[in-house]
């Protein structure tokens, strides 16, 4: 029997205070809020793997699309974004209680569950990451998203679905997907999400769907789990067993640089224990078309006791985007710790990397 949820978060143990950033910590509480209230917001979520992979965690992850949920009126969220690593392991059978207590299954049916929470509230797309591969870590291109995130979940991202893409085994898959979404100051995005490390042929296909002439004026924006390290630089290689993978300075210059529509770049994947700058990063470039591509890596997993504490601190982002239809604020919040008030001074991470604008073209 599930525990109910109010009960789990009771449970919840603060871990990791010391990841603070105690230097940019406000004074005192205030709720977020919108500088402008005709502005709309875009949440972006970091890797969930660690708040399933325990039991202990799960609570936590709740707490965070619960609180989006909340927030879709005040903050006016239209969108909501999720790096991949939604489970820490694919297809484990047997954990062993120290790498995760959950086996595979209940990882994938706890990260569904959470984004329950906001199935026909509003749309959200996921990305999938090695971890969501093979048994523990994109031993195979095998996943099981497709299982738990079917086409229909969320009626409101399936009403937004456009181009869908083919996956490892020749099947239509929404690891690789398009959503077109209209702001409410009626700019035109195209939400483009590709699979972990993607393949040349999926390449190709993105750079093909991009470049049709029905897209040539929509903003494109690209969710991808693995593409800026912590130095903001493009990532070019990593040691996992396949042959046939792309990472991002290879995403870069086949797909993102050669576009002319490319101007938005989220990733995740990156982490250091109980280290915020080994979780983040940020650059800016131009695309074919000389636009500029602004390019942010966001994660938190190891933040709250590191890789095996409590999943990241709750935090999370949401993305403000203003009337005159090129400003977007960036603010990084902790919905756990926002929910008591012996915490609340601690919900805001105000540092310049975690709070700042950046305007599109």
């Amino acid at each position: 029997m599930r525990t109910p949820y109010f009960i789990r978060l009771l449970a919840i143990v603060f871990i990791g205070f010391s990841t603070l950033g105690g230097k940019a910590q406000i004074a005192s509480y205030q709720p977020p809020t919108l500088s402008n209230p005709r502005s709309w917001s875009l949440v972006l979520l970091p890797d969930p793997q660690s708040y399933v992979k325990f039991e202990r965690n799960q609570g936590i992850l709740e707490l965070m699309t619960g609180w989006v949920s909340e927030q879709i009126e005040p903050l006016n969220i239209g969108m909501v974004l999720c790096t991949g690593d939604l489970v820490e392991h694919n297809d484990w059978l047997n954990p062993n209680g120290t790498q995760a207590n959950q086996p595979g299954k209940k990882q994938w049916e706890a990260v569904a569950g959470a984004f329950s929470r906001l199935d026909g509230k509003v749309p959200y797309i996921a990305a999938t990451g090695n971890h969501d591969y093979g048994v523990k870590s994109i031993e195979y291109r095998r996943t099981n998203y497709n299982h738990y995130f079917p086409v229909d979940k969320n009626p409101l991202s399936q009403r937004l679905l456009r181009d869908v893409g083919i996956d490892n085994d020749g099947y239509p898959s929404l690891t690789n997907a398009t959503y077109e979404f209209m702001s409410p100051h009626g700019r035109k995005f195209l939400f483009m999400v590709l699979e972990f490390a993607p393949r040349d042929t999926v390449l190709r296909w993105a750079l093909e769907i991009v470049n049709q002439e029905k897209y040539a004026d929509y903003t494109v924006v690209l969710l991808t789990h693995s593409f800026l390290n912590a130095g903001g630089e493009h990532i070019v290689k990593e040691g996992y067993p396949i042959t046939d993978g792309n990472y991002g300075a290879a995403v870069w210059e086949k797909l993102v640089k050669p576009s002319k529509n490319i101007q938005l770049v989220f990733s995740g994947h990156i982490g250091k224990p109980d280290d915020i700058l080994g979780h983040i990063g940020f650059r800016t470039d131009t695309n074919a078309a000389g636009k500029r591509v602004q390019q942010m890596v966001f994660n938190a997993q190891a933040l709250g006791g590191g890789w095996h504490g409590n999943g990241g601190d709750g935090w999370l982002r949401y993305l403000e985007f203003l009337p005159d239809g090129k400003t977007v604020n960036v603010r990084t919040f902790s919905p756990l710790f926002a929910i008591s008030p012996s915490t609340r001074q601690h919900a805001w991470r105000t540092a310049e990397y975690d709070q700042f604008t950046f305007e599109l073209d």
